[in-house]
């Protein structure tokens, strides 16, 4: 497996990623491929497409074993399913699966074709193994069972309070994307202390925030 590109995305750790792709499309990630795939021709066609598959690694998540059965933290952090029914990255190939929505396609920059997508659920740096075309008809399936994430993301959102501080951070783009992402919950559902103050890296900048309720208190 060659790594053809790394993905650049607003998340420099894991903590506050949405758990998939899709579900903040106000955030921003920018494609840059490795010199080799630099070559405007293996992009012919792809500007007729609206969304892609990325195929990448794991990269934080590489160990030496594998379990059978996670604990996915949807659901509380103590049920166990098989790892094969989850998108766990605790995985015998640590290999994950988006659909994110191209925004525009630059073939001329200093870092060569360079794609811009919507909606990545991708850590900073990610790499990419592949990149291949979303067909809507072959690839959506509107009647298909979404097993036990079916109730775990039929969720109300967050109302989403920022700080003065954290307000003057981010221009309105930024801030918009932050709130979209915090409004999901990123915390693990097993933790539900209303006194406990979490921490995340977002756009280089280090916040802090507390939730009470159905309310989401952001802070530097």
């Amino acid at each position: 497996m060659k790594i053809i590109a790394h993905i650049e995305t607003d998340f420099d750790s894991k903590f506050g990623i949405p758990r998939q792709s899709g579900i903040v499309p106000q955030l921003i990630g920018r494609i840059v491929f490795e010199p080799e795939y630099r070559v405007p021709e293996a992009f012919r066609g792809l500007d007729g497409f609206s969304h892609i598959w990325l195929v990448w690694d794991f990269s934080e998540c590489h160990q030496e074993s594998w379990s059978p059965t996670v604990r996915p933290p949807r659901l509380g952090g103590n049920q166990r399913v098989g790892v094969f029914a989850t998108r766990s990255p605790f995985r015998p190939n640590p290999i994950g699966l988006s659909c994110v929505e191209i925004d525009h396609i630059d073939l001329q920059t200093p870092d060569g074709p360079v794609i811009w997508v919507k909606g990545a659920d991708l850590m900073n740096g990610t790499p990419i193994f592949d990149i291949k075309p979303y067909i809507s008809f072959a690839d959506c399936k509107p009647e298909a069972k979404a097993g036990f994430t079916q109730q775990t993301l039929q969720q109300p959102e967050l109302i989403v309070v920022f700080s003065d501080e954290v307000k003057a951070l981010f221009k309105a783009d930024k801030l918009e994307s932050l709130r979209a992402v915090l409004a999901q919950d990123p915390r693990p559902h097993y933790q539900t202390d209303e006194s406990r103050v979490y921490g995340m890296l977002f756009a280089g900048k280090d916040l802090h925030f507390e939730v009470k309720g159905d309310e989401i208190r952001v802070f530097c």
